[in-house]
């Protein structure tokens, strides 16, 4: 039986963290969740429309290989992949794929505020045997599909700062390629 890497990508408020819940649901509920800084704290997965999840969370230096290794779980759901440490963590996920033999099921957000990938979802989209766009369709102001995350502060794009900032949708909106290389949020 083959076993595969997924990679869940999108946009803030595309469903992720539904998405992964409901995969792990649907799944039986006995597999591995992991997140990383998700907005409800640390060690569960939450979403906007009030479902949350006990996860396990991962920190920097967290070896998510030998924690499967332990564990051997039937299958495994990340929320917030985007901030795991790459190459590192994102590789044991791989690997818990192919010296395992665990399905990994990996959600999180595609690029950043500045619309460049994040080092997480890069290495995923580099090793994942498929690749899906999340399925819920996020629209930016205009009506065309967003593509893009963009920080605002009071209405107002912003390009500085830390590059992981945790928040929610007061302090960022989706946008389409277009408004979000002219900076138009």
């Amino acid at each position: 039986m083959s076993h595969e890497l997924v990679a869940y990508l999108g946009v803030m408020d595309a469903g992720k963290s539904t998405l992964a819940l409901q995969y792990h649901h649907s799944l039986g509920g006995n597999g591995v969740v992991y997140t990383s800084m998700d907005r409800g704290g640390e060690g569960v997965v939450s979403s906007r429309l009030g479902l949350s999840h006990e996860a396990r969370e991962v920190k920097p230096g967290f070896d998510i290989y030998d924690d499967l290794a332990a564990l051997r779980p039937p299958y495994v759901v990340v929320d917030e992949v985007q901030f795991l440490e790459a190459p590192k963590q994102i590789n044991h996920l791989a690997d818990a794929v192919d010296g395992l033999g665990i399905d990994v099921y990996a959600f999180g957000l595609k690029t950043d505020f500045l619309g460049r990938l994040f080092p997480a979802s890069q290495r995923l989209i580099e090793l994942a045997d498929r690749v899906e766009e999340l399925p819920v369709r996020v629209n930016c102001w205009c009506g065309e599909r967003g593509t893009h995350n963009a920080r605002v502060r009071e209405g107002v794009m912003v390009f500085s700062g830390d590059l992981v900032e945790v928040g929610d949708m007061d302090s960022y909106t989706v946008l389409c390629r277009r408004h979000h290389r002219a900076g138009l949020a």
